[in-house]
């Protein structure tokens, strides 16, 4: 493909064969280096045309916190009359789920074990973590809420709540907030309470299982489906192939009155005025200008710059700065209209595209996104990660030498398939067909954890 210019006004060219820049004209010191049509940093020693670009001569010009002005540009996008349908599954709330599974969720790391045992038994799905007990506040908050939302996720037919029965997450708690659930439904079993606890929770399991088994798919519009955008790996190819083949999903879905939830507040730095300006209010724009100033003023409470996100993989791929990442990471929203923004655990229930909370962290992202009620996930990258959430993950390769040499780990290549082909794979998965990370049973949560443990 050779050296591909992403704008007409970038002073920069991609190198496809490593994703790295390579200068199109002289660069002076101090000069900003522009791809996607933005600066993505600033120049610290002259570069020539045909110079690499990256960390040995760019550097980032992001700092602290921002004032952000409220100027909206965007349109809406308009939906059809007629909605076009998919088969799916209908819960008693009105939701719509695309799974119809049994889940187990312990509520403390103690009976991870156990509830994996379970699993293995029974053909349910455990999704253990290390919390649950020695936490206070927020942390503790933050668990019960991310678990409280697994819970309510449409995808699981029937759950089963796993205690211990001495953890600051009581079970009783749980059961409460979650009262409004349908009693044949949710089960909870806490350990300390009954003499085996695997006979127990395994007869609770397949009751769970003979319930769910008299659920059929139906006709359902496409309107109420949640996809949730994710990136992780990512290259210097994500913003060109993969990313934009996200924002027409993103367009294609929010445009028939479907939803999109976009994440990872930090690798919206740099490019947050493009979602910024999309706000659909002035209430939506002072929530999600607050979210990004709050992510900055976390970085710096702990001694962190803002601009210090690219990984070493990200760098190895070409990605020299937060901006540039970020600049590729936000192109997985389109041109949607901002209608919502999210906190960690709160369902997604406006249509349009939402800004979830939370940080970039890629087993983190995606659970906050699975909490949030994504049905699934499309997840790009350039360097490739067998990583999946609870949901069916669509792993998407930003280039075809990744999609060729992990192919038991990728479902889509984004540099030769096209939108209407990712498009199919949506609906083929939303209907039943097995992603890569459920065939290989890469599945996992992970919550976010910011205070002190006892």
């Amino acid at each position: 493909m050779g050296l591909i210019l992403i704008h007409p006004n970038d002073t920069v060219l991609i190198q496809t064969e490593n994703g790295h820049k390579y200068a199109r004209q002289l660069i002076h010191k101090g000069d900003l280096v522009i791809k996607y049509g933005f600066p993505i940093g600033e120049a610290t020693a002259e570069i020539q045309p045909g110079e690499l670009v990256h960390t040995h001569n760019l550097i980032s010009r992001l700092s602290g916190t921002k004032e952000y002005h409220y100027k909206p540009d965007f349109s809406f996008l308009k939906v059809p009359e007629k909605v076009p349908a998919f088969s799916a599954y209908k819960r008693a709330d009105g939701r719509i789920g695309i799974r119809n599974e049994v889940w187990i969720l312990p509520t403390v790391a103690c009976v991870n074990n156990t509830a994996t045992c379970l699993a293995q038994r029974t053909g349910a799905f455990a999704f253990t973590h290390p919390y649950g007990c020695s936490q206070l506040g927020d942390d503790l908050h933050r668990t019960a809420e991310t678990l409280c939302a697994l819970a309510r996720h449409p995808n699981a037919g029937g759950v089963l709540i796993l205690g211990l029965g001495c953890e600051n997450n009581r079970l009783s708690d749980l059961k409460q907030r979650l009262n409004d659930l349908p009693a044949d439904r949710i089960r909870f079993l806490n350990c300390q309470d009954c003499e085996d606890e695997m006979a127990t929770g395994e007869t609770i399991i397949r009751e769970l299982q003979q319930i769910t088994q008299q659920d059929k798919r139906e006709p359902v519009p496409l309107s109420e489906l949640t996809i949730g955008l994710k990136c992780g790996g990512s290259d210097g190819f994500s913003g060109i192939t993969a990313n934009p083949l996200c924002g027409k999903m993103t367009d294609r879905l929010t445009s028939l009155g479907g939803t999109a939830v976009l994440s990872e507040v930090p690798e919206m730095f740099g490019a947050e005025d493009i979602l910024l300006h999309r706000c659909v209010s002035k209430t939506v724009f002072q929530q999600a200008a607050a979210m990004i100033n709050r992510w900055k003023t976390y970085f710096l409470s702990h001694g962190q710059p803002v601009s210090e996100n690219p990984s070493p993989g990200n760098r190895d791929g070409g990605i020299t700065t937060l901006e540039e990442k970020s600049l590729g990471c936000v192109q997985k929203g389109g041109s949607a209209p901002v209608s919502a923004v999210l906190n960690i655990g709160e369902p997604a229930q406006t249509p349009g595209l939402n800004l979830l909370d939370g940080p970039g962290n890629d087993p983190i992202a995606a659970t906050g996104l699975t909490a949030a009620g994504c049905h699934l996930l499309l997840f790009t990258t350039g360097r490739g990660t067998p990583l999946g959430a609870p949901v069916p993950t669509i792993k998407i390769a930003s280039n075809t030498a990744l999609a060729q040499q992990k192919n038991g780990w990728i479902d889509f290549d984004a540099q030769t398939g096209s939108a209407d082909d990712l498009w199919d794979l949506i609906l083929r998965t939303a209907e039943g067909a097995p992603t890569k990370n459920e065939t290989n049973g890469n599945r996992q949560i992970a919550i976010f954890k910011d205070g002190v443990t006892l």
